[in-house]
Order: C-alpha cells, then structure tokens, then sequence
C-alpha cells in the first residue's frame, strides 16, 4: 500500500513504484475510473491499446488472413489500389 497526500490544488505525486507497475512516465496520462465503488488509476495509453485490440477481435477471420504473409499481401495490395486511386487522374 502507498500513501501520497494531495496538495492545495488538488494534486498528487503518484509514488514511484505505483508508477513503475502501471508503466507510466513524465508526461504520460493517467485514468480515473468509477468501479463498484471504488476508484481505479489506469494508465491511459494502455487502455487505448486494449480498446483498438479489442476492436480488430475477428477482423483476421472475417477477411480470411490466416498468416503473417497473407497480411503482408493484404497491406501491398491495400496500397497498390490507393496509388492507383490516387494517381488515376494523371495517366
């Protein structure tokens, strides 16, 4: 259990090792969350992470890759068709 002691303006300094185990540093973005209760710090970036994770959940079935190089031929082809979209006005 760590202690931190909030300041006139409402701050506080997360202690370091609460720091080191949600792997956030200067700068980074920290969560508040409501839960049953309780309220929960979660670092940010890792939230976002997990949220766009969860977002593509099924897509590699859906579009039939099953491999690392069907994707690679997916991105190729992906960029082909936009170069070919883009540049169709100067041919």
């Amino acid at each position: 259990m760590e202690l931190a002691k909030i300041t006139t303006r409402g701050q506080i300094t997360i202690p370091a090792e609460i720091r080191k185990k949600l792997g956030v540093k200067d700068g980074d973005k920290v969560l508040f969350i409501e839960d049953r209760g309780h309220i929960v710090i979660e670092n940010a970036a890792m939230i976002a992470l997990r949220n766009a994770q969860n977002s593509f959940v099924g897509e590699a079935e859906r579009l039939g890759l099953k491999t690392e190089q069907d994707v690679v031929d997916l991105v190729k082809d992906t960029r082909r068709e936009t170069w070919e979209k883009t540049n169709a006005n100067y041919d």
